[in-house]
């Protein structure tokens, strides 16, 4: 059982890396960045590599017998370490190359604290592994709350599809209670679960494999948990290893609805 000193340790170290690294992605936005193929389409930049650098520097400085599993530079660290640390430096590559400033910076500590920076608003969502807040320069931290008030769902539509010829995203999207009840975003940026958890979208929904252990969605699933949000995977499971995609609601209610469309579809 970590103690609350801990927590709280973890908590500002999650922030603390966030923020370094949203401080890089912010900086080197606009320049003409090289990109570094990944294959299938997928690709870093120089942004995703110096932001990782930065957060790994604030990881390693605060707690320098953690591994870390980043995005870029893979597994670092002991293979045998009791916490292990998940970084996605840039997470909407994508948009960013393309001069499009939806991006986020998502540290977590596997099975503890959490931080989802937004490089352009300043924005941090974090928690401590137990409550979420959200922390912007000159204002106090704020309590997220989660609400279905605006009705917009984020749903993922990026590939892969390691369930085609099934997709389970489209199965909602098509489904015609969705857009009589709800109404449709992408963003293609984990920055939305943070959004559900703040109550900007009501709720978000991607179809994949295991996302329990993510370095994309490690820090999103963390803050939303904190703050009271339904997360399962697209089945309606509990996330965990065998399990494939992930559906976040603002509360049991829209998580419900959301199953019994895809259900109905499939």
């Amino acid at each position: 059982m970590i103690d609350s000193y801990a927590r709280s340790g973890d908590a500002a170290v999650a922030t603390a890396g966030a923020r370094a690294g949203a401080d890089v992605v912010r900086a080197m936005y606009g320049r003409r960045l090289n990109r570094i193929d990944k294959g299938a389409g997928d690709f870093a930049t120089a942004a995703d590599v110096e932001a990782e650098k930065a957060i790994l520097g604030i990881i390693r400085a605060a707690r320098p017998d953690d591994a870390v599993l980043g995005e870029e530079g893979g597994q670092q660290g002991a293979g045998d370490a009791v916490r292990q640390w998940l970084v996605d430096p840039l997470c909407g590559t994508l948009n960013y190359a393309a001069g499009n400033a939806l991006v986020a910076v998502n540290v977590a500590l596997r099975e503890g604290a959490a931080a989802v920076a937004d490089p352009f608003s300043g924005e941090v969502f974090f928690t401590d592994g137990e409550t979420a807040w959200v922390r912007q320069d000159g204002a106090d931290d704020a309590l997220l709350t989660p609400t279905t008030a605006t009705r917009l769902v984020d749903v993922n539509l990026d590939p892969p599809f390691p369930s085609a010829p099934g997709f389970r995203t489209v199965d909602l999207l098509a489904h015609p209670e969705f857009v009589a009840r709800l109404r449709p975003r992408v963003v293609s940026t984990t920055l939305a679960l943070a959004w559900v958890a703040a109550g900007r979208r009501a709720a978000y929904v991607t179809d994949g494999g295991d996302l329990s252990g993510s370095v994309h969605f490690a820090a999103g699933i963390a803050v939303c948990r904190a703050a009271g949000c339904v997360v399962t995977d697209i089945d309606g499971a509990p996330m965990g290893e065998g399990g494939r995609g992930l559906v976040a609601a603002a509360d049991d209610k829209t998580h419900r609805l959301l199953m019994s469309m895809m259900r109905s579809r499939s």
